[in-house]
């Protein structure tokens, strides 16, 4: 018995020693604003003992020595040493001020950014205040040009209309997580920026993972991840309020207010705005609006809660169309392209109008739940919810067979006669579109209409990682990722243009439908809007994802190395509904059965410290990626499954370079992309058919440089990437006719050694920012891109002799953007702060996208060397933005 009792007393020594070694050292990270930095990196100096800031800034760290330091570093910013003591262990605010440096952050719980000289990845991060500053009136993607490899247009130039590519690959396989959570569409990849254009006055940071990325989840990142972390409720109290103003009357105006955190762990934070524009191209009109709300609660010391909603309803009128560059030049000057044309629009009864219209409000709900459970063990948890609704508009039906795109529809501007459309469709007398409109309803003459393609979702889902700390260098990672995605198509009549009414025969269930039910094109405020009671026209069908997925990671760290591997798997199911019973001739269900397809990923890699200034990395990984909704249901019937349908395989391997010293910073990456079994579908033969293809191939590789460097008050930035992407072998296709009939099978496609359209493959930029006092600052900027290839259609390069001509190159151009800004303080906490910008001060003409690769002969017609039949989008011209800002 005694024997036992020293044993016990033994091991109460040694459980007393261990917990009497532990420190607890506390404490909260702010911005030079005061507001709390989520995901901070917090270390004990000496040790890889260290901890990511959760959403509020808030940090618990364990330290088994009763003093010493902790380092606390962010991206952007100077890292700052702080000493604790066992007397001293709540450390209360650590403000951080801003810095020259390359550097990343690490959180943990659910959102995955990477760390410089630590995780393996090629990364670059762009914080609050450079998107405050130099965004303007631009496009949220275009922020990114910045950064290696990434090119971003604004496309047709509609507001929120543009695209982003990330080393070759288009945004539809690029990943884009917001607080952690994905919000590609589950049915195709895309994302419409449109629906998040306020996203930029709450975004706290924002990184480009290239490659692989540091997600633990399941997402097919084929080209990169956009890690965008918000603003929380636990800011420092107080607010702003902006107003912004710039060509073509855009104006914004904002006004946000914080809390801060209240005594009993409440904290609240609430964001509107609202932006209205004429448009740069005609035609475009626009007004969007922007809500954040955050609402937090730290109920102990162990359970932190923070919901937020987030949504921006908008409207816009678009060119969603690639004119000829003849079409362009027909209504310039002197030969010279007119860069704003837009064939969509005019005036119906005095007012701008257009065919094309988007409207849509698409917010997202989440609430996150961080539990510590233990000194090494933390669950974190976010459950999601976002519902869509709205559409696009376009014509449908015709003026004495007369389609939209007719140039008789359009006066010697250009400009589409709406009036006389609408004369005509009421049955009034409009000599130069021939015979009067006579027909009634009854004939089933609907004449030339305004409908909406409608595309609403409801989507549910929930992210949970359970993260431990086994030792100081060992810690794994498991968690959950499930979705439930319900995608809602159809179309409505959305203006009759003058008509007397419309008649629908595509319901096979009803036939000859009197439309009387005319849908609005504009947002609905609420999001969750009964839309089953709208009169459908020409389709609806529903398209149903599931998706369940698995994640795990273990990651190794000491003093030298840190090396992680992590792996996942999805379920995804693929079910297609058809309401209008379209396939009913060929024995198709109205609702067909779940396609279950299985995918994953795999990737690890490994970063060393050299010294303190040197490091090397390197990364690998297999992704086997499920194909998108249209490689499943190929056609407009529910039983035409892809008989050739297998997951992509995608296979990357990166190795780098990263330098950092006081006042310089380079970092230097090498890439190889390998995408195998890649189904694309699009245009056919001159017979306007529709081809299939499967087992494309495209190799992507290529190099990334990124400097920075500082000369007292100068700081000089750079980058420059340049890539090769390229379709490998020959591949098998399949042309349908428009009733989706088999045309031919077993078409041989030449896609060897054309090269991947619609990115630069070769990017440059170098910036110049010259603080000349603590309260003015000057910027400029230069951006190059050459090596930009058209979008090619896959039917040219099913003859030997057309693939030979390869891919389209379209002429490089070079943009310069200027800035200036302007801080007043007024007190400790009032401050003014002025800010210009000028974006491509030279006002280059320049083409930023093809959708044709027409080749020019030594008949063509060409505009810098380009055939003018080839259907195109030029850039912006010169634009300007100004603002004010109130900040207390």
């Amino acid at each position: 018995m005694k024997k036992i009792k020293n044993v016990l007393l033994v091991a109460l020594f040694f459980i007393t020693a261990a917990v009497v070694g532990q420190t607890k050292i506390t404490g909260i990270v702010v911005d030079e604003m005061g507001e709390p930095l989520p995901g901070a990196n917090v270390v004990v100096k000496g040790t890889t003992n260290g901890i990511g800031t959760d959403f509020n800034g808030k940090f618990t760290l364990n330290s088994k020595s009763n003093s010493g330091v902790v380092e606390v570093s962010f991206v952007g910013y100077d890292t700052k040493n702080v000493s604790f003591t066992s007397a001293k262990t709540n450390l209360g605010q650590i403000q951080l001020q801003p810095s020259n440096v390359l550097g990343e952050v690490v959180i943990t719980g659910v959102i995955d950014i990477a760390k410089d000289r630590q995780t393996p990845v090629a990364s670059s991060t762009i914080r609050a205040e450079e998107i405050q500053e130099k965004l303007g009136s631009q496009e949220f993607p275009e922020i990114l040009k910045s950064t290696p490899s990434v090119y971003a247009t604004k496309q047709g130039g509609g507001f929120g209309d543009s695209r982003l590519s990330i080393r070759g690959f288009d945004q539809e396989n690029v990943a884009v997580l917001i607080n952690g959570v994905p919000v590609n569409d589950m049915e195709n990849g895309r994302v419409y920026w449109s629906n998040w254009m306020g996203l930029s006055d709450v975004t706290s940071a924002m990184q480009v993972q290239r490659g692989l990325g540091s997600s633990k989840l399941a997402n097919a990142s084929v080209g990169g991840t956009v890690n965008i972390v918000t603003k929380t409720s636990q800011q420092r109290e107080g607010g702003n309020v902006g107003f912004s103003y710039g060509n073509d009357n855009y104006m914004k105006y904002r006004a946000s207010y914080s809390t801060g955190k209240l005594e009993s762990g409440l904290s609240a934070s609430i964001l509107l705005s609202r932006t209205q524009q004429d448009g740069y191209v005609d035609g475009t009109k626009a007004v969007g609006h922007n809500y954040f709300i955050g609402l937090g609660y730290a109920v102990n010391d162990d359970h932190q809660l923070e919901f937020t909603f987030t949504g921006a309803p908008q409207w816009h009128n678009q060119r969603s169309y690639a004119e000829s560059i003849s079409t362009y030049q027909k209504y310039g000057v002197g030969g010279e392209p007119n860069i704003k044309y837009n064939a969509a629009w005019g005036y119906l009864n005095g007012e701008e109008f257009s065919f094309r219209r988007n409207f849509y409000h698409k917010p997202v709900m989440s609430l996150n739940h961080d539990w510590t459970i233990s000194d090494a063990s933390k669950l974190s948890t976010v459950v999601y919810a976002s519902w869509g609704r709205g559409g696009g508009t376009g014509p449908i039906g015709d003026v004495n067979n007369i389609r939209d795109f007719d140039s008789r529809l359009r006066d010697s501007n250009g400009i589409v006669r709406f009036d006389d459309i609408a004369k005509w469709n009421a049955g009034g007398s409009v000599p130069d579109f021939g015979a009067d409109r006579t027909s009634t309803i009854s004939d089933r003459s609907n004449g030339l209409t305004r409908r909406a393609s409608m595309n609403s979702h409801n989507w549910y889902g929930a992210v949970v990682n359970f993260h431990n700390d086994a030792n100081e260098n060992l810690s794994w990672d498991l968690g959950i990722d499930v979705r439930t995605y319900k995608g809602i198509h159809y179309r409505v009549v959305n203006n009759l243009l003058g008509a007397t009414g419309y008649v629908d025969s595509r319901d096979r269930n009803n036939p000859n439908r009197n439309i009387t039910d005319f849908v609005e094109a504009s947002p609905s405020f609420n999001p969750w809007q009964n839309i089953s009671d709208q009169q459908k026209i020409e389709y609806y069908n529903d398209g149903n994802v599931r998706w369940l997925g698995a994640f795990g990671q273990v990651e190794y760290k000491n003093d030298k190395i840190s090396t992680y591997l992590q792996g996942g798997i999805s379920q995804q199911g693929f079910q297609r509904v058809d309401y209008f019973n379209l396939g009913a001739h060929n024995g198709t269900e109205q609702a067909s059965s779940f396609k279950n397809l299985i995918g994953g990923n795999i990737k690890g890699g490994l970063n060393w410290n050299i010294n303190e200034a040197h490091n090397v990395f390197f990364n690998a990984g297999f992704i086997s990626k499920q194909p998108f909704f249209n490689s499943v249901y190929t056609s407009f019937t529910n039983n035409d499954i892809n008989p050739f349908l297998t997951n992509e395989k995608i296979i990357n391997y990166e190795v780098g370079y990263g330098f950092s010293h006081e006042n310089y910073a380079v970092k230097l990456n090498a890439y190889r992309t390998s995408w195998k079994d890649r189904f694309l579908r699009g245009r056919g033969s001159v017979r306007g058919n529709f081809v299939q293809i499967n087992g494309v191939e495209q190799v992507h590789s290529g190099i990334e440089l990124e400097t920075l460097a500082k000369f007292g008050k100068l700081k000089i930035e750079g980058m420059i990437s340049l890539g090769d992407f390229e379709y490998k072998g020959e591949a098998i296709g399949t042309e349908y006719d428009q009733n989706n009939d088999l045309v031919q099978d077993n078409i041989t496609f030449y896609l060897d050694g054309a090269k991947a359209g619609n990115q630069a493959q070769t990017t440059a930029r170098v910036g110049f920012t010259y603080e000349a006092t603590e309260s003015l600052k000057f910027d400029i900027d230069q951006f190059y891109a050459s090596r930009l290839y058209a979008s090619i259609s896959p039917a040219a390069f099913s003859s030997k002799t057309t693939a030979a001509l390869g891919s389209l190159q379209l002429p490089g151009h070079s943009l310069i953007n200027a800035g200036v800004s302007y801080k007043l303080k007024l007190n400790d906490k009032m401050k003014l702060k002025f800010r210009f910008n000028v974006n491509n001060l030279t006002n280059e003409v320049y083409i930023s996208d093809s959708a044709t690769n027409i080749h020019a002969t030594s008949g063509s017609t060409t505009y810098r060397g380009i055939d003018v039949r080839n259907r195109v989008y030029f850039g912006f011209g010169r634009t300007w933005n100004t603002s004010v800002r109130f900040e207390f």
